[in-house]
This record gives structure tokens, sequence and C-alpha cells, in this order.
């Protein structure tokens, strides 16, 4: 069963630690591709590395969306981001999902990914867009449409919690999230 609206329209923090355990879902036309999400980062508008801290821009303008859509953005001009919109519309919040354990078309995904190792497949946000054929071409999708979205599962009883990773601001809040016996989250 798919992820309704309510569950992305609840605090960040909460649909952070909720994702975990959840299906990942990419229809292609090279296939459709999926991964258990085994680690987050909440970013809250009143967060200083979040992107919607300064208000709203045409860059970050999906934040502000209703809660349920894709935010996907480039890092370093390269590198797709996978985020979901949470909280309420207006309000500039997401989950990015920085690693997912492959579940289907790993076959697909090592082809994109040029990678042979399993648990390097989606161990990383960039890595997990590229195995999933992610782009800004989907930012701002519905996620309860029938080309990306997530799948509802139990979430896993050992969560960690901890400091985020890979960012200059806000970095000692505790906004990171993980599967505690995952060998496929990005780094302990």
């Amino acid at each position: 069963m798919k992820l309704i609206r309510e569950f992305y329209a609840r605090p960040t923090l909460t649909v952070a630690r909720d994702l975990l355990g959840q299906v990942l879902v990419h229809r292609s036309p090279q296939g459709t591709c999926a991964g258990r999400v085994v680690e987050t980062e909440a970013y809250t508008q009143n967060d200083p590395a979040c992107h919607a801290y300064r208000g709203k821009t045409k860059r970050n303008a999906t934040m502000f969306g209703q809660p349920g859509q894709s935010y996907i953005y480039l890092i370093y001009g390269i590198h797709h981001c996978f985020n979901v919109v949470t909280a309420q519309e207006d309000v500039g919040e997401a989950v990015l999902i920085r690693a997912l354990e492959p579940l289907a078309g790993v076959e697909i995904m090592k082809k994109r990914r040029n990678q042979q190792r399993d648990r390097l497949l989606c161990s990383g946000p960039a890595r997990l867009c590229q195995a999933l054929g992610i782009t800004t071409a989907l930012d701002g999708i519905d996620l309860l449409g029938d080309r990306i979205f997530l799948l509802s599962h139990p979430r896993p009883q050992k969560i960690v919690t901890t400091t985020r990773i890979g960012i200059s601001q806000g970095k000692e809040l505790p906004y990171r999230f993980y599967i505690g016996d995952s060998k496929y989250i990005s780094k302990k």
C-alpha cells in the first residue's frame, strides 16, 4: 500500500524516522527499481542547513508545496538528491533520503552505476538517485502517483539518531536517522 498524504503532512522529524523501512519505487522506461529506506536526514525551515531557511526561491519552491511531493535538486552541479516534502503547505521542509537497501531492479541499478557490489549501489543520496534513475525532471512529482512513490512497510525497531553529515551549518542537530543494523547506510 502506498503511503498517503497524511503520512507526509506531519512534523518533519517524525516523518524522517517513519520513512525508515519504507520502500521507494521508481517506474522508469528502463524498468522498475525499488529499495528499502535505511537512512534519512530531516531539514526544517528554522534549520540553517535547510534550503528554505532564507525563504522561498525558484530553486526551493517545491519544498513549500503540498506534502508528499518530491523535492529533487543538484549538488555540485552534477549529483541529484531526492527528498520528500513534509509538514504543511507553505512550510519549506523536507526529508532527504540518504540510502536504500536495493530490492528490485538491481541489475538496472548496477548498469546505471557501473557498480557490481549491492552495498554500494544506493549508499548515499547521489548514488541512490543514479541507481534509480532519479533526476530533477521528477522534481515536484506527486509521490501518491504511479511513477515514483513509497510503499508502506513496518518501521524497523533499531533506529539510530545522530547528527547529519556533509554539511557545514546545523551539523550539530540530531536530524539524521538510520537503521542500526543496516550495511547499506552511507556512513556510521
